[in-house]
């Protein structure tokens, strides 16, 4: 009978976010180890299926970096990497988009279905979602917080990304219709050119441009911590910027931090950092009063 009152108090606890976020808007970003451990793509599917069923209007992003290099390795192609980004020449392209908006793509909408859920895969071609310009490598040492060393050979990427500009519409039209939008970050430019876009930055862009409640980024670590090591359970915008500046954030997580900025920055009411490892970590992040990740505020 306790463990019956327990799970009894899980609901209640829950009860006033489900009342509060009835109705808003969810961007995940899923990544990291939990795409691929069987187990919590399962629970994160749960996840997603039940945020959906009880008033929220999820919306993933995915990314894809491991299964990339896989499907390369498997054709006898080289992975490249210059300063952190995935060099994407024309034969590179064609593989990203294959394994992003194809295998990935419909694995994820399969699995959401699979759990009760009502999904669509998209890319950002489809409906005029997203609107892309070249990444520079400039405007990539910004985004990471680096001074960089570049040269003319070093500035080009080949058809690698970054988001100029979200039209939301087809997202709002799906909403309406019950559908849980996948997205693959994957976009095109005026003249018609596919681009590879860090999968962080179109789930903050998108988040912004849908006016979010919030973006949650599923990780392989327990959010951001501070000087000391010491997990943060909420941060506020002005102190991330500040521990980005004395070098606190670094390497990988700053990505995911400025595309959390930016949700910010564009209206977005919190952004949550969180261990995708964690079973559950969805929920408990969301509809807990402590959490388990990092939540930065405005």
């Amino acid at each position: 009978m306790n463990k019956l009152i327990k799970k009894a108090d899980v609901l209640i606890e829950a009860l006033p976010y489900i009342r509060t976020f009835k109705g808003k808007t969810v961007v995940v970003k899923y990544g990291g180890h939990a795409m691929t451990d069987p187990s919590l793509k399962a629970r994160f599917a749960q996840n997603v299926v039940l945020l959906k069923y009880v008033g929220l209007n999820p919306v993933v992003v995915h990314g894809g970096g491991p299964q990339i290099d896989q499907m390369l390795d498997r054709l006898g192609m080289e992975a490249k990497f210059k300063h952190g980004v995935r060099v994407t020449d024309a034969a590179t392209m064609e593989i990203v988009e294959m394994v992003l908006a194809g295998r990935i793509n419909m694995e994820i909408v399969d699995l959401l279905n699979r759990h009760g859920g009502q999904a669509v895969g998209l890319s950002g071609k489809d409906g005029g979602l997203m609107l892309t310009k070249p990444l520079t490598a400039k405007a990539w040492a910004e985004s990471i917080e680096k001074d960089m060393d570049v040269d003319d050979s070093d500035a080009d990427f080949g058809f690698v990304g970054d988001v100029k500009s979200i039209d939301p519409t087809l997202l709002l039209k799906l909403q309406e219709d019950h559908y849980i939008p996948v997205i693959a970050p994957i976009g095109t430019d005026r003249e018609g050119n596919t681009y590879n876009i860090n999968a962080d930055l179109v789930a903050g862009a998108i988040a912004a441009a849908l006016r979010a409640e919030k973006l949650v980024m599923l990780t392989d670590v327990k959010g951001i911590r501070d000087a000391n090591g010491r997990h943060l359970s909420t941060v506020s915008r002005k102190d991330v910027q500040r521990m980005v500046k004395r070098g606190t954030i670094s390497e990988g997580m700053l990505p995911k931090v400025h595309a959390c900025l930016d949700a910010l920055a564009g209206g977005v009411g919190k952004a949550h950092i969180i261990d995708g490892r964690v079973p559950h970590a969805i929920l408990l992040e969301i509809f807990t009063h402590k959490g388990i990740g990092t939540e930065i505020v405005a």
